[in-house]
């Protein structure tokens, strides 16, 4: 079941995953290096394992799996067209695609605790 809670909780610990616990390094490189790119997400992905705990092993570990997946497509397109938008210097165009990012990010979570939370897994 979807509760207001969980909604709110999924969206700070995006925020935390997504932007504090986000190095310089990973931020900068992620453009350029699927190898940063795949540990940002990996990071961004294990702060989301107590959701193990709230909707159960398996729909958890599903939660954390699908969007490690939809993170890394997203940020491998995004961080791409930002990178280029900012060394052309078109920066609205560039917090236009941060913002679709944001919006990306955050349907993947929204979605995907709905679909695991109104399922059995027992």
């Amino acid at each position: 079941m979807v509760s207001l809670l969980g909604v709110l909780a999924l969206v700070w610990v995006h925020v935390v995953a997504d932007f504090v616990l986000q190095t310089n390094t990973m931020a900068i490189n992620k453009s350029t290096s699927s190898k940063w790119l795949a540990l940002h997400v990996l990071v961004y992905s294990a702060c989301f394992l107590p959701t193990c705990f709230l909707l159960g092993l398996w729909a958890g570990l599903g939660f954390c799996v699908v969007n490690y997946a939809a993170h890394f497509a997203t940020d491998y397109v995004t961080s791409r067209m930002t990178s280029a938008l900012w060394k052309q210097g078109r920066r609205h165009a560039f917090f236009v695609v941060i913002g679709i990012d944001q919006a990306l990010h955050l349907s993947a979570l929204l979605t995907s605790y709905w679909w695991f939370s109104s399922r059995s897994w027992s």
